[in-house]
């Protein structure tokens, strides 16, 4: 580039030269195009909650441009090092295929001018110079040149004592006793290889000296043990080693690590709820956190609040400056949830530095607040806490507990055509005013409007090719004009499964002066936000990695209740806690359980959490049993439960798993081409797949009918289901199956292979499949009723013109046995397993 602007600038008129002349600027934008657009690390943001926005900020990748290929990475690759002590999260990675490859950054960890990652340390101080010496403790006797003692070991080195030491001209610096200080250095991996580095944990006294004469360390790296006084760093924190993610666990340190990993990852799946509820048992990390997500807009300095409305906020603060905030409501997120900031000061307030002025989603009192603390009990229930299942009380659905919002958009785009422009226009050909209840003048939908499946949201036609006009359409043309012009319907309209309210249209025209693509004279955007009540099939997890999907909804009243008569609001299996080892979970129920009573939060920061013992005093202090346990009593019975059962207060998050988006129905629908068997998927309208292990389940059950059916005409058996159809609509006995395709089609790949499949009779007699099928055809051919002779047995169903869009052939692929005599026989083929 600079070569060819420096040719163009000798070959110019300076005088007249313009800059685009001389630089060619596509280069550059293609280079910009290229990254922002297809680079491995341009990355759309996870947005789901305040927490996965920030993960995805401090996220780190082995892979894309220049590094390495999932594929081809080993373990030595993915497996934590020593040098991430500090600086890579070890806890918080996927679980899939790029386990070890994307990593998070530590709490702690920052990033240097160099581009390397560094990690905070107290510098130890075990030698110093006479003028820094006064006020420490000489760690051995510390003579003059002449073999005489100037301070005895063990000594505190006096002022005087510092001079003397001063004037011995031999030596710069004298050891000490080793000792902590408050001053933080950051080290990255290469510096750490020459430290001497004790743990955060290691006791030391109120002046900072250690309470040991050897302590734990990591020497080079390497574990191992040392004197105090060849110790040159300690940690800045028991933390410093785990990601933000991973620091918002109570109690990890008693967790497996993969379950603490699970509860990582899930916590960044959580979605935001309408009621967000800060965690009675956290860690003290939730408000550093919520503080840095960008949700959080807290008061620069004292101040006061001069206006508070839902839309503005207005903040004199001192020395005269004024600061307006404006908060968003029900904003999409990249991932669909519902960003909505609210005002949490009034008008007249008086406000501190740092205090929140407005919070957004999942923020509660100035913390992160992913879920809600709920009182849980761990046993079994009639089975139906079976395999990690749920039971939840009919309560948390009513009071809307974990109910959350859900926008999605919809965008229509006008385009020019070669016939014409398409047109926005509430004016449909064809189509009900039912469905046109909710659009405007403008053929755009009104918001507020509570829109179901099927609603139109953009009316829009589009011009339709026109054949020879007859003199019928050409009177037509002559007296109404365009109007009655060819149009196709081709409008916006809600999706299948979907239902909700309009929060907000956004029109992009270049009337208006958008940029649009080549072809598209106006984009239209819907939002649409639909209120998810929890319900069965959603999951719910809590932060130590124990999932499960909610497998029944119980009325409050038949929930088990404690002896105050309070029913608890969901029951977790207690299989569920010994073969994951995730105690963690059982000292925050605990914990929570007499938080809770006595009313206050507990903070219970990674690797030095609430001990076991003052728990026990907590839940003694409450009047609470020591040991957790409560007498409960059978909602349904009344009757008191044989044990005592582990009751508390557990936080759970409902996650981004909901079952309104996964399930999904058929009864008709498009089929594969090949094997004539029917989609699979949501996207496809498809059915749920019958697979292998379906139809052992099946045979083991003895349901041949079922079976037989679901393999054939309820899949594809084309001519069987054409004429099990025929049979539903006459009303007459559904005749049994014939062969499916996927026996064609396997007949066909042998064929490919250069073997010859026959099909024979009991006497092994071959058959001519298709001399068959065209008499099929013949045979039916014969009742399709004629305007010539019409059949006036027939029933009205019969005389439908393609009843429905699957049967459009009623014989195709199948073939009739005339008689039982003529059974196929197929050597080793019991069943389909596609």
């Amino acid at each position: 580039m600079e070569r060819n602007a420096k040719d163009r600038m000798s070959m110019s008129e300076i005088e007249t030269v313009t800059p685009a002349q001389l630089i060619n600027a596509r280069p550059v934008v293609a280079a910009v195009r290229e990254f922002f657009a297809s680079s491995q690390l341009s990355q759309f943001m996870d947005q789901i909650n305040p927490l996965s926005e920030l993960a995805h900020k401090r996220r780190l990748s082995s892979m894309g441009p220049g590094g390495l290929s999932r594929e081809r990475a080993g373990f030595e690759v993915r497996d934590a090092h020593a040098t991430h002590y500090g600086r890579i999260c070890p806890v918080e990675t996927p679980e899939g295929a790029n386990i070890g490859l994307v990593l998070n950054l530590a709490s702690y960890a920052r990033i240097n001018e160099y581009g390397f990652i560094e990690t905070p340390y107290r510098k130890v101080i075990n030698a110093v110079t006479p003028k820094e010496a006064p006020g420490h403790v000489a760690a051995v006797n510390l003579e003059d040149g002449k073999g005489k003692v100037i301070v005895k070991k063990g000594a505190v080195i006096t002022p005087a004592a510092a001079k003397r030491l001063a004037a011995v001209k031999t030596r710069a610096t004298w050891p000490v006793k080793a000792r902590v200080s408050g001053q933080i250095i950051y080290l990255d991996a290469a510096e750490e290889k020459q430290a001497v580095i004790a743990g955060a944990g290691v006791p030391v006294d109120a002046g900072g000296y250690f309470l040991e004469s050897r302590v734990s360390v990591r020497n080079r790296l390497e574990p191992g043990e040392v004197d105090t006084g060849e110790v040159t760093h300690m940690d800045a924190s028991r933390a410093q080693s785990i990601g933000s993610s991973t620091g918002l666990i109570p109690f990890v340190e008693k967790n497996y690590v993969l379950r603490s990993l699970m509860g990582a990852n899930q916590q960044r799946q959580a979605v935001p709820l309408i009621k967000p509820q800060s965690p009675i048992v956290g860690t003290g990390l939730e408000s550093i956190v919520a503080d840095n997500t960008g949700q959080l807009i807290t008061a620069e300095t004292d101040g006061e609040v001069i206006r508070a409305t839902a839309d503005e906020l207005i903040v004199k603060y001192k020395k005269g400056k004024k600061a307006t905030y404006n908060p968003v409501h029900f904003m999409r997120s990249n991932e669909g949830s519902s960003i909505n900031q609210v005002v949490v000061v009034n008008s007249g307030d008086k406000v501190k530095a740092g205090q929140p002025l407005i919070e957004g989603m999942s923020i509660e009192g100035g913390e992160l607040a992913l879920g809600k603390d709920l009182l849980v009990a761990f046993m079994p229930w009639a089975g139906y806490n079976f395999e990690d299942a749920i039971i939840i009380s009919r309560k948390l659905v009513e009071d809307d507990s974990l109910t959350s919002i859900h926008i999605v958009d919809y965008m229509t785009e006008v385009r020019e055509t070669k016939l014409g422009p398409e047109i926005v226009t509430g004016d449909i050909p064809n189509v009900s005013e039912e469905s046109l209840r909710h659009l405007d003048e403008d053929g755009i939908v009104r918001i507020g409007a509570e829109v179901h499946p099927g609603d139109i949201l953009v009316g829009k036609i589009t011009p339709k090719g026109e054949q020879e006009l007859s003199s019928e359409e050409r009177l037509l043309r002559a007296i109404f004009g365009e109007k009655a012009k060819e149009v196709r319907d081709t409008s916006q309209r809600m999706s299948t499964g979907r239902h909700g309210k309009v929060v907000g249209v956004k029109v992009f025209s270049r009337a208006s002066g958008y940029e649009l693509k080549a072809g598209v004279i106006m984009q239209i955007q819907v939002f649409v936000a639909q209120m998810r009540k929890i319900s069965v099939g959603d999951k719910l997890g809590g932060r130590h990695g124990n999932k499960g999907v909610i497998a029944r909804i119980l009325p409050v009243e038949d929930m088990p209740f404690n002896q105050d008569g309070i029913p608890v609001d969901i029951i977790l299996n207690p299989l569920g806690v010994p073969s994951r080892m995730n105690i963690g979970q059982l000292f925050e129920t605990h914990l929570g359980m007499a938080a809770h009573a006595l009313g206050i939060k507990v903070a219970s920061p990674a690797f030095r959490g609430v001990p076991i013992d003052k728990i026990q005093a907590l839940l003694k202090q409450s009047g609470l049993p020591q040991d957790g346990k409560q007498q409960l009593f059978d909602g349904r019975t009344g009757e008191a439960f044989r044990e005592r059962i582990t009751v508390g207060s557990m936080y759970i998050i409902k996650l981004n798993h909901m079952v309104s988006d996964k399930i999904h129905a058929r009864s008709t629908g498009p089929y594969t081409m090949v094997t004539q068997q029917p989609l699979g998927g949501k996207a496809q309208n498809g059915g749920q797949r019958f697979g292998e292990m379906e139809v052992w389940a099946l045979e083991a059950y003895g349901a041949a009918h079922t079976l037989q059916e679901m393999l054939t005409i309820k899949s594809d058996d084309v001519y069987g289901r054409a004429k099990a159809y025929e049979s539903i609509i006459k009303g007459t006995t559904i005749q049994g199956p014939k062969v499916p395709e996927s026996f064609n089609v396997l007949v066909k790949e042998l064929q490919g292979l250069g073997l010859k499949v026959d099909l024979l009779t009991a006497d092994n007699k071959v058959i001519d499949a298709e001399e068959i099928l065209a008499r099929n055809i013949k045979d039916e051919a014969k009742h399709i009723p004629t305007t010539i002779n019409p059949d006036q047995s027939l029933q009205d169903a019969d005389a439908l013109e393609n009843p429905v869009a699957d049967e459009l052939a009623l014989a195709e692929g199948g073939v009739e046995i005339e008689n039982e005599a003529d059974m196929i026989s197929i050597a080793g083929i019991e069943g389909k397993t596609s």
